[in-house]
């Protein structure tokens, strides 16, 4: 932690404002996922080691592993948290389902549900207004049914990745001609709040009363000021709904 903050040149009350997290499951060769005891311990050990770190504030299991043992599971948390190497724990793209399998054995927290989420990329919410509609796409599930509201009832903050990309296409719905219309209703949002068009983006995000995180994806220093202004806008319900609307969601 204290040659972290030094690599940054940050204080140490400064550190305390910094959470460090971190992911495992993924293997690359063949392609899958692996929440087993040892790989989980050993990505969490790898990270420490990359980030020069003694303890990491929260670590991810990323994907489901539909071959998980939730005991190996419940295992491994407990052995990193004891040694002190982690603080907390969480999931990404995990359905409820999915988390409540894990908590047959797991007993530390599941305080974090890494999701794709973004105005173009929006199921997580869209599906809940347009429920038994026949009319419409969104009224698939496709998170495994409620996972927002699971998230708000288990105090599970939501984390969402890719916030400017267009669903699972290459590229972003900022400046596309694909999206005229949602881009010209940022404009006009960018301009009214005096931020830049990722601001907004972000803050339709964070607008939702679940108080999700936005994971940016960028390194840029610039970037991440321009997107950080949109957490202090509190869009109100009609911009809200209207960018939803604007990005071709069509409400019941």
């Amino acid at each position: 932690e204290r040659r972290f903050a030094e690599a940054l040149k940050l204080s140490s009350a400064e550190r305390e404002d910094i959470i460090v997290q971190s992911k495992t499951g993924i293997i690359d060769k063949p392609w899958g996922y692996d929440q087993s005891y040892e790989h989980i311990v050993a990505s969490a050990e790898r990270s420490l080691k990359a980030l020069n770190m003694d303890y990491l504030d929260v670590l991810l299991l990323h994907r489901p592993d539909a071959l998980v043992e939730p005991e190996e599971v419940a295992r491994a948390f407990d052995e990193l948290e004891a040694a002190g190497k982690v603080r907390a724990f969480g999931v990404s793209n995990h359905t409820p389902r999915q988390i409540d399998l894990l908590k047959t054995a797991v007993k530390k927290p599941i305080l974090v549900n890494q999701m794709q989420f973004s105005i173009t990329h929006s199921s997580l919410v869209a599906q809940g207004m347009t429920s038994n509609m026949t009319t419409s796409d969104d009224a698939f599930t496709r998170d495994g049914g409620g996972l927002v509201d699971y998230a708000r009832v288990n105090k599970i903050t939501l984390q969402a990745w890719s916030p400017i990309q267009i669903g699972h296409e290459p590229g972003i719905f900022l400046g596309s001609p694909d999206y005229p219309e949602l881009n010209a209703e940022i404009e006009r949002l960018a301009e009214k709040y005096g931020v830049e068009p990722i601001a907004i983006a972000c803050a339709w995000i964070t607008r939702h009363p679940a108080n999700m995180q936005v994971v940016l994806g960028t390194t840029t220093p610039s970037r991440i000021a321009d997107a950080a202004a949109g957490s202090d806008i509190r869009l109100t319900r009609a911009e809200w709904y209207g960018l939803l609307q604007a990005a071709g969601h069509k409400l019941p």
